[in-house]
């Protein structure tokens, strides 16, 4: 299980031109999951996430987390972030989990995150999304879990 996570001021997904889930200060968050991924990567990485300290004190040090800013997440399931491009310039996904474990996965991470108080919005699951952000620093840190 992977994420990328974008500290950002605002964020939204769009399905079928209709905004699914919506942000002002918080985390992007792109998740990807592989066969071999289980809710323990899932507890690790939603624990590792609600905890970063990437957000501005009032000495502009990094050193707070998202509840201590009143921060949302957006989480978006990205099964692309399992491609393989080592041979040929045409992307392999047989790394990515299949559509009913990865599903499964992804709510129960989504779940994590709001049992440690934080607001959630999430995309659509399988669906074709537009994503659109304005990340903030810019900052952007990959977590493998």
């Amino acid at each position: 299980m992977k994420i990328i996570v974008q500290r950002v001021k605002q964020a939204k997904v769009e399905v079928d031109q209709k905004i699914v889930g919506e942000i002002e200060t918080g985390f992007l968050v792109l998740l990807g999951i592989t066969h071999t991924d289980t809710k323990k990567n899932a507890d690790y990485l939603a624990k590792k996430l609600c905890n970063l300290r990437v957000f501005e004190d009032e000495n502009e040090k990094m050193n707070l987390n998202i509840k201590q800013v009143n921060g949302k997440l957006l989480i978006v399931s990205q099964f692309t972030l399992y491609a393989n491009c080592k041979d040929g310039n045409r992307p392999s996904f047989i790394e990515a989990a299949k559509p009913d474990i990865a599903n499964e996965l992804y709510e129960y991470f989504c779940q994590q995150c709001e049992g440690y108080g934080i607001e959630v919005q999430k995309g659509v699951f399988g669906a074709h999304m537009q994503v659109s952000l304005i990340n903030d620093g810019p900052v952007t840190i990959t977590i493998t879990g």
